[in-house]
């Protein structure tokens, strides 16, 4: 089944052109459980290593000027949401890191926070046995539920970018919320991995922060596609 999804990678996600005013793009692959080890990942080690990278190159005082957080910044800000109370989940994971701290949830989760703060980049990770692609990237209509993680039911507005699934359930608030609906656990074996783009971040840059998620998970013994879809708006 997963070596099905490489197949039609291309096809797993489509950035409807309701959004293409906002400038988003997307990176994503999919990445799984083999059921069988590989050359090790050690996650201390990868964590020591990443505050020492974070302590290294940013301060608490000059994260808002660093440039890919500053677009994520100016981003939240176009879509209603002000930065300095909630801020892009990558800025909020080196702020962590900054303050001696970085949260440990489970194997594929901690990964992709360890890229997110590497890269600066939003990861997204979904289960692909709790959803349905094909996914789009595209505005509410009014009305959609959406189930976010550590909150309650909410009823959203027109205009709100989004990700649903095949089924019109919404799995994201773009860039910063998921579902609990399709929120990683310790059953999950399946992942689909995705970048938020905004403008003034580079392509290269979303495409990095997947791949090190694949990456890094393929030293755990899990599979990857072993290859990167950018998509926007056409």
């Amino acid at each position: 089944m997963c070596e099905e999804y490489c197949r039609r990678l291309g096809t797993l996600l489509e950035v409807d052109r309701s959004v293409a005013p906002l400038g988003v793009y997307v990176a994503y692959t999919v990445t799984w459980s083999a059921g069988g080890g590989g050359p090790g990942l050690d996650l201390d080690a990868e964590v020591e290593r990443l505050v020492r990278y974070v302590r290294s190159t940013y301060t608490l005082e000059g994260l808002k000027d660093v440039p890919v957080f500053r677009a994520y910044r100016d981003f939240f800000w176009r879509v209603g949401i002000d930065p300095t109370k909630v801020r892009p989940s990558s800025e909020a994971l080196v702020r962590r890191c900054l303050r001696g701290s970085f949260p440990r949830i489970g194997l594929v989760v901690d990964v992709g926070n360890i890229a997110s703060a590497y890269t600066g980049v939003p990861i997204g990770l979904y289960d692909l046995d709790r959803s349905s692609p094909p996914y789009v990237l595209t505005l509410t209509s009014g009305g959609e539920v959406f189930r976010p993680i550590g909150g309650g039911e909410e009823v959203l507005p027109a205009g709100v970018p989004v990700l649903k699934d095949s089924s019109g359930r919404v799995l994201h608030i773009y860039p910063h919320r998921d579902s609990v609906e399709t929120a990683i656990t310790e059953r999950t074996t399946k992942v689909f991995v995705l970048g938020a783009g905004v403008p003034g971040v580079e392509r290269s840059r979303v495409s990095e922060a997947v791949r090190m998620v694949a990456e890094l998970l393929s030293k755990a013994g899990w599979r990857w596609c072993e290859d990167v879809f950018v998509k926007e708006s056409t």
